[in-house]
């Protein structure tokens, strides 16, 4: 089953054009691929503590501004002609983390504010992220592929961002609680059907050579 190409593939087709000149940029000033990832999650990782303290404009504005500096770890490894394994491996765990901090934020934030709905939204929001992350990798390594659903990491920061700019981070954590979840459910489903057609070409097979 060929997967269709996610939104994240389609904004990487269409900001290829500013992506590499500036990706081109920061690889002659000698930051490695790996440094920028890094880079990405320090800069979150402020903007989360930030949120954490009740600036919710500026956490949102910062982690807007970091998340675009993450988009240029692949780009630069791209034109360096040396994408490795490591170096994804890296972003993946690094882009992880900086979900994990950005909702960590979110939740002292909450607490401190006693807003008890706003605490379990944001416990949603984390696993529901979590999920859709977990169930791909899973997949992947049975063979299968889930490049599907609803939120996937770029839908999580488009619509927590704007809300968070906006001072509405209730809002954004039911968001994502309530459409990150049902990506993880609509990514189990996906896999359960490959994994049924998986099972009736093993069996067809089978009998063909019985």
């Amino acid at each position: 089953m060929t997967p269709k190409p996610t939104f994240t593939d389609t904004l990487r087709k269409i900001f290829k054009n500013i992506l590499d000149p500036i990706g081109g940029f920061l690889n002659h000033t000698g930051l490695s691929p790996n440094a920028i990832t890094l880079l990405g999650l320090a800069g979150t990782t402020y903007g989360a503590y930030l949120l954490s303290q009740g600036f919710i404009f500026w956490g949102g504005v910062v982690i807007f501004l970091f998340v675009i500096v993450d988009a240029f770890d692949g780009t630069m490894a791209r034109l360096r002609g040396e994408p490795s394994d490591f170096g994804g491996f890296v972003d993946s765990v690094s882009d992880r983390y900086a979900e994990f901090i950005t909702f960590g934020g979110l939740l002292y934030y909450f607490l401190t504010q006693g807003n008890h709905l706003g605490e379990i939204l944001t416990f949603l929001a984390t696993a529901g992220s979590v999920l859709v992350s977990y169930v791909k990798a899973r997949a992947e390594g049975l063979g299968f592929t889930a490049k599907v659903g609803l939120l996937t990491r770029v839908e999580r920061y488009i619509v927590l961002i704007p809300l968070l700019i906006f001072n509405q981070p209730l809002i954004a954590v039911a968001l994502i609680a309530l459409l990150g979840n049902l990506t993880a459910f609509q990514r189990i489903w996906h896999v359960r059907a490959q994994g049924r057609e998986r099972m009736r070409q093993t069996k067809a097979q089978k009998e063909y050579l019985h």
